[in-house]
């Protein structure tokens, strides 16, 4: 018999919210344009922009790096915090969560939604399922949160768990025990949808989780990674949810190929 499944947690880029193959680098000076234009908007000292985005793209470059070395994540905010001082800004709270959205702004209008994708989470609400995210990310929380109202998804999305704000990295059983303890669900009753074998898939079984892959390539039959349950689009929770007799209704929206 199947597990009792009681909450669905899901990654966010690239499963909750989409952004395909993006221009990494042409993305960040599109953000340090904006960022450097509000500075100087309120009257904040600042060199000439060539200077100001090398000085970010390295210190983006310089804390990534370290914290791949010691599988702790960084917060972009305590960085435009300490950069920020360095050339006398003294910026209030405000003005720092303004700033990261800006910096943030350009990749997030490359991001998509699959069809039909809030019906689908109040529908899994409707059955008494408990739903949040996991998210390995330096972007600060509240910079995401926007995005996430934006999109018409916050609501929906009670839990919410950053890397950059438990330091913990997928796939660290670490972050995922606070998603869980915070949303007040049992390991072997809650679901991990996400699109990475190595983070999602593989910190999801080590949590003791039912871990679900979304991604339109299969898992080679080789890999030690095998998720639970595969899928290529969110729709199919619904086929999912119905081998742990948990039927949801069918939307139409959510038919779309």
């Amino acid at each position: 018999m199947k597990r009792r499944v009681e909450g669905i947690l899901f990654d966010l880029g690239d499963t909750l919210l989409d952004f395909g193959q993006v221009d990494i680098l042409g993305l960040f000076e599109a953000g340090a344009r904006l960022a450097y234009d509000y500075l100087r908007g309120i009257g904040k000292p600042l060199p000439p922009f060539a200077k100001y985005h090398r000085r970010q793209l390295w210190a983006i470059r310089w804390n990534y790096f370290k914290s791949r070395l010691t599988r702790r994540e960084f917060n972009a905010m305590d960085l435009i915090g300490r950069l920020g001082d360095r050339m006398g800004h003294g910026l209030s709270q405000e003005q720092m969560v303004e700033l990261a959205w800006l910096w943030y702004r350009p990749l997030s209008e490359c991001a998509t939604m699959e069809p039909g994708l809030r019906q689908l989470l109040e529908d899994l609400r409707r059955c008494g399922l408990k739903l949040g995210l996991v998210s390995n990310t330096f972007i600060p929380g509240q910079v995401l949160d926007r995005h996430l109202q934006r999109a018409n998804l916050l609501d929906l999305l009670p839990v919410r768990v950053y890397s950059c704000d438990v330091t913990f990295r997928k796939p660290h059983a670490g972050i995922f025990t606070a998603a869980l303890e915070r949303a007040g669900l049992e390991a072997h009753r809650t679901m991990f949808v996400g699109d990475s074998p190595a983070a999602d898939v593989a910190g999801a079984r080590h949590a003791g989780m039912i871990s679900v892959l979304k991604s339109r390539q299969a898992v080679p039959p080789s890999s030690k990674l095998q998720p639970d349950h595969h899928i290529s689009r969110l729709a199919q929770l619904r086929e999912v949810l119905e081998e742990y007799e948990l039927p949801l209704p069918l939307g139409d929206s959510t038919q779309a190929p």
